[in-house]
């Protein structure tokens, strides 16, 4: 998960909305990166989705069931729906997203059965230092 936060750092950094996420398979990053909606002119262009694309290429392959993804908050319903079908094993986050989560939140796409692909999800992972951030950001823009 700290990589993941060095990760929403650098979108700080660059005015995009906080969010690192970090794809680990056997114990190695696969995939990293941060929000970069506003730098690519992509609504797609959550760290999530980005991070994924590059686990999928590095493997070679479309399902990422043996991955575990670290993101710094709880994903939207876009990457939830991503990482479903990308069959991963477990989603782990930092911080709850109330108005977006889709991990339980705002909404549970993540409920056994709902879809033919289960995941475990982990969720408060550093926290504070998630929230953190992520207020941080939004304090500035006010």
């Amino acid at each position: 998960m700290q990589q993941a936060l060095n990760e929403a750092r650098k979108a700080f950094d660059e005015e995009e909305v906080p969010v690192g996420a970090v794809i680990v398979y056997q114990d190695q990053v696969i995939g990293k990166a941060h929000n970069q909606i506003k730098t690519l002119k992509d609504p797609t262009a959550h760290a999530e989705m980005i991070a994924i694309t590059q686990a999928a290429s590095f493997l070679k392959n479309e399902r990422l069931n043996a991955c575990t993804l670290y993101a710094t908050i709880e994903p939207c319903s876009m990457c939830v729906g991503a990482s479903v079908l990308a069959r991963f094993k477990t989603i782990v986050f930092g911080a709850s997203d109330p108005k977006t989560g889709a991990c339980g939140s705002a909404i549970d796409l993540t409920k056994p059965g709902l879809f033919n692909h289960t995941l475990e999800v982990v969720s408060g992972v550093l926290e504070y230092d998630c929230r953190s951030i992520i207020q941080g950001f939004f304090l500035n823009k006010r």
